[in-house]
């Protein structure tokens, strides 16, 4: 009878245990969000780490693992934290681990470029226990928007020698809603349930990131309901799904925070001549991008800021192709059909059709491209780190609060900066630095719209396309609602039967 009672419980537990299947392109590099720069890491590591701050569905800037904050005067913050929080190890978490982050992204040791962020910073200091005071050197804009970097374990690093090559970078520890569980180069990622999240531990009970770096693969996934959540492309959506698919799944579509861009090294003497760059723009058709790639689920990107914020300059339009005045311009620059403007593009190999479809387009205009198309870790590896490259494309976030410095001021061109493509213009550089000073929002709004205006004229990237994001999501999860950060907003209230 024992035995039977305990095979029951076995069961039974089994049977109310609930996994909730993903997928992952890319290998992520390093599960440690100071050191995390490509989306698959901060995918995984958002739900194993917490901030001080985050935002709620709305956007709306909350406490996290402070339990409040309060602004004593323009430049110095009081951040109340949280007495209920564990690490995963069991140990508590406490001021000491925001200080010791705060030390270790501003150390000279450690290459990141959210380093850049905290700059601004004068001091920071433990009052007690669970109280900290961060000290601004003037009013910043993002003063509370920093502390929005997910908080490390003093007491698991203290004592690491190197944190960029540290084991915990593959094995961490946090104090988010799972656990790290599983974690190999190229295989599924797991993810385990805290059982002692201090809101309440996830419905949830595993996360598996099945690695997929094939997008076909992943859909072939989500067609057989092997994935509860997964991403379509528009062809997929337009033309591959059924009506039993339909059934299966819920789907939402918005514009997402992500733009596609080529970017120039413009340290190579090929694009040092802005006659190039602006002709390599005309002689690209955004919208047929747009429509080619994407069936019209997306819009034409017009420059580094995200539309529908202050920041986005509404004036500023995506040049018109013209052929004739690209040649033209080639031709200014001494380029003809004689001696034809070459270089390679270097992306990752999921982009290779639209790098092909801008292969074309420039062909048009007598422009030589070549391809190199390679895996995701290889191309951060190779290309963008070592910055061994003519021109690449790639995408990027665009941030609800964006902060220029970080990609287009002049010194995050140094090591582990995001300035990779080595752009500098010094009115740029000036109107950042005032900005970051200003607290009034339309003044700030005014000023990055000028700065928006100013990078596009200078044609650093070619600002391509905005796709619309399209996530299938099991039908049978509730409770899941859109938001502007997407819908796994409230992912630890999912229920999966």
């Amino acid at each position: 009878m024992k035995t039977l009672l305990i095979l029951l419980f076995f069961f039974t537990c089994n049977a109310l245990a609930s996994t909730l299947h993903l997928s992952i392109s890319a290998n992520p590099s390093r599960l440690n969000p100071i050191l995390s720069t490509d989306s698959s890491s901060s995918t995984v590591a958002k739900w194993i780490f917490n901030a001080l701050v985050t935002y709620d569905k709305d956007a709306n800037i909350v406490p996290e693992l402070a339990q409040s904050y309060t602004f004593v005067d323009d430049t110095t913050l009081i951040f109340k934290l949280r007495e209920d929080v564990k690490w995963s190890d069991g140990a508590p978490f406490s001021a000491k681990d925001v200080l010791f982050t705060y030390e270790t992204i501003t150390s000279p040791k450690i290459f990141t470029p959210y380093a850049s962020s905290f700059m601004h910073i004068l001091h920071v200091k433990m009052l007690d226990e669970f109280t900290v005071e961060v000290k601004y050197k003037y009013p910043y804009f993002k003063a509370l928007d920093v502390w929005m970097m997910e908080i490390l374990p003093e007491h698991l690093l203290k004592n690491e020698a190197d944190l960029m090559t540290s084991k915990f970078n593959q094995n961490p520890r946090g104090t988010g809603p799972y656990t790290l569980s599983q974690f190999n180069i190229s295989k599924d990622i797991v993810l385990a349930a805290n059982p002692s999240y201090f809101i309440h531990k996830p419905n949830i009970d595993t996360m598996i990131f099945h690695y997929l770096p094939d997008p076909s693969s992943e859909f072939l996934m989500l067609k057989s309901h092997q994935l509860d959540v997964g991403t379509l492309s528009p062809l997929q959506l337009e033309r591959q799904i059924d009506e039993n698919f339909r059934k299966h799944y819920t789907l939402y579509e918005e514009i997402s925070h992500t733009f596609s861009y080529m970017g120039f090294n413009l340290k190579s003497e090929k694009f040092k001549d802005p006659r190039v760059r602006e002709a390599l723009s005309l002689a690209i058709d955004r919208q047929e991008l747009v429509d080619i790639l994407y069936f019209g689920h997306g819009k034409v990107c017009t420059g580094p800021f995200l539309p529908g914020t202050g920041a986005f300059n509404a004036d500023v339009k995506a040049p018109k192709p013209d052929l004739s005045k690209a040649k033209a311009l080639l031709k200014e620059a001494g380029y003809d059909e004689n001696n034809p403007f070459e270089f390679e593009l270097t992306t990752s190999a999921n982009r290779t059709t639209a790098a092909q479809v801008l292969q074309y387009q420039l062909q048009k205009a007598g422009i030589v491209m070549k391809l190199r198309a390679v895996e995701w870790q290889a191309f951060l590896n190779t290309v963008i780190f070592p910055r061994k490259f003519d021109a690449v494309l790639i995408a990027w976030n665009l941030a609800i609060k964006p902060d220029a410095y970080t990609i287009w001021h002049s010194e995050s061109i140094r090591k582990g900066g995001f300035n990779f493509i080595g752009y500098e213009n010094a009115e740029v550089d000036r109107l950042i630095k005032e900005a970051e000073k200003i607290v009034d929002q339309e003044k700030f709004d005014a000023l990055y719209q000028e700065i928006f205006a100013k990078i596009v004229a200078d044609n650093p990237y070619l600002f391509l396309v905005i796709p619309n994001e399209i996530t299938a999501v099991n039908k049978e999860i509730t409770p899941v609602t859109t938001s502007i950060i997407g819908v796994s907003h409230n992912l630890i209230d999912w229920i999966k039967p």
